[in-house]
């Protein structure tokens, strides 16, 4: 099955209310989890000791985002997003506990981020990232070299980075036992966009050919369960 794209953003505001009432728990935690993980294993990089600056790319209504600054509330994390309805869930449910996560911040933005994008930031929020994280965000690109290119323009040296993403299932038939698996019950909405995102996404070849174009093939690629894939890999 070849790919076939989908819009890059999220534009409706029925799609980030969806987003943001959807039960993603278990996968969420389980990203969330795994990045955890991967930040605890020894490192002797600056960008790993503390105040570790953290950008989300592609964040939605910040359901990573909210999760990381809760597990490391001393860090400074922005969460992006090129769609303004998602990020107003986000902002709507940070302002309703404004201390709880006071080193989370959100920006409106497209990548590759314009050199003014994030003039508006206090230095604090500014790169260099010492992690910089990316939860669904590769399959709506039409150009993949935009994520890998901006992951490079951002990141620290030594930065970690961590992507999951969804992989493109080798046949209409592996779509449709897909969306009856995960999405039987879930809003038309959802529904809609998990079938585009299915076959919108890469296949872990793809992406390991998309890494090695940008020099970064020494990034692993793995595939997750029956729908997900993941990168992860240390800037030099």
């Amino acid at each position: 099955m070849n790919r076939i794209c989908e819009p890059e953003l999220m534009l409706e505001p029925i799609q980030a209310r969806a987003y943001a009432e959807a039960d993603f728990n278990g996968s969420d935690r389980a990203f969330t989890t795994r990045i955890l993980t991967l930040l605890a294993a020894p490192a002797a990089t600056q960008a790993e000791r503390p105040p570790l600056r953290i950008v989300d790319l592609g964040c939605g209504p910040g359901n990573i985002s909210f999760r990381l600054a809760s597990a490391i509330p001393e860090a400074l994390l922005l969460g992006i997003d090129g769609a303004a309805a998602m990020l107003e869930a986000a902002r709507a449910r940070q302002a309703l506990e404004p201390r709880r996560w006071p080193g989370l911040r959100f920006l409106q933005g497209r990548l590759p981020l314009a050199p003014e994008a994030l003039a508006g930031l206090s230095t604090p929020f500014r790169p260099p990232y010492g992690l910089l994280v990316s939860n669904s965000l590769l399959h709506h690109l039409h150009d993949p070299a935009v994520l890998w290119g901006s992951i490079q323009t951002l990141a620290a040296p030594g930065a970690l980075v961590v992507v999951r993403d969804l992989r493109r299932p080798m046949t209409e038939t592996a779509v449709r036992g897909l969306m009856r698996r995960h999405a039987a019950r879930a809003p038309v909405v959802l529904r809609r966009d998990f079938s585009h995102s299915l076959r919108a996404a890469f296949r872990p070849r793809e992406v390991a050919d998309q890494l090695k174009a940008a020099g970064l093939s020494h990034f692993t690629v793995k595939e997750l369960g029956d729908r997900h894939l993941e990168v992860v890999g240390r800037l030099a």
